[in-house]
């Protein structure tokens, strides 16, 4: 970690164990710049720490990462400019995930393209949207938009709520991407309710699923290996549709009271060398690891 009392976002401590592929890629990262330069959205739900680009390019030197994929947090509303900046700032090959309202014109999104973005994220958990009836049609609205330049539509939210979207995901024009394990809970196993339906959509081909922050999906760390029957599930289901990223710098977007969502959240305490060497583990095969790292994101961003 640097001395900066300003880098307070995480940094791997234990070394990678196996050889990275050229061109592997973190697809799911977040930038958060000054507030005095880059203002939080007054609607968020919480407020983080900052995470610089020089902080990123460290971590992903670090674990021998050459990509990456920047996706706008909750945190800025529909203002994408640091993530612009941030990806601008890195360096190196970069692509970015948007938040858009329908304020958003195409001409915004014309910008957008320009500067490196593929695709549009529906935040349904931090927003606390839990009605499929609403989430529909979000989704469907959001696919038809995309749909005319070739974008995706990113969905975080519950395997409940997965499930519930199925025949829309199926039905949509564009690729849709679900984070973090889908939502599924590792405690679960892939018994769980719902997460059939996701094997499903993987092997559909109209789904992608990030096997990233496996901290969301387990609460046993540092290394979090119980989410490793759901990784290798999903591999199994269709590796062509499986994408890897760390969710730095791990946000903790989970505001309890008495706190307020103004009140500064410490990221979570995330070993990213320790997690990333989970991946010989979830995809023994060194061909399987570069489609997972190099070769479907390449398709899903346009590297």
């Amino acid at each position: 970690m640097t001395a900066d009392p300003d880098h307070k976002a995480p940094q791997p401590k234990t070394a990678l164990a196996f050889e990275m592929p050229a061109g592997a890629t973190d697809c799911h990262t977040h930038i958060h710049g000054k507030p005095s330069e880059f203002p939080w959205y007054e609607g968020r739900v919480y407020t983080p720490e900052t995470a610089f680009p020089e902080e990123m390019a460290k971590l992903h030197k670090a674990i021998g990462i050459g990509r990456v994929v920047v996706v706008t947090p909750s945190v800025y509303g529909t203002d994408n400019r640091v993530s612009v900046w941030g990806m601008k700032k890195l360096g190196y090959p970069a692509r970015g995930v948007a938040v858009i309202d329908d304020r958003t014109s195409e001409a915004d999104l014309d910008q957008l393209h320009a500067d490196g973005f593929r695709g549009i994220r529906l935040n349904l958990s931090t927003s606390g949207m839990t009605d499929p009836v609403v989430a529909r049609e979000k989704l469907k609205g959001a696919a038809q938009r995309m749909a005319r330049r070739g974008w995706h539509v990113q969905i975080f939210t519950s395997l409940e709520m997965v499930a519930a979207l199925k025949a829309e995901i199926l039905a949509a024009p564009v690729p849709v991407v679900l984070d973090h394990f889908a939502g599924a809970k590792a405690a679960l196993g892939t018994g769980q309710p719902g997460f059939s339906d996701v094997c499903d959509l993987l092997r559909s081909g109209k789904a992608y699923v990030k096997i990233s922050g496996a901290y969301r999906a387990s609460e046993k760390g540092p290394d979090f290996a119980d989410a490793t029957p759901l990784a290798q599930a999903m591999i199994a289901a269709n590796s062509d549709r499986i994408v890897w990223g760390t969710d730095w710098p791990h946000p903790d977007s989970h505001t309890v009271p008495p706190m307020k969502a103004t009140d500064v959240r410490p990221f979570h305490a995330i070993d990213d060398g320790l997690l990333l060497n989970q991946l010989p583990t979830w995809a023994p095969d060194s061909a399987v690891r570069k489609k997972i790292l190099v070769d479907n994101p390449a398709v899903l961003y346009g590297f």
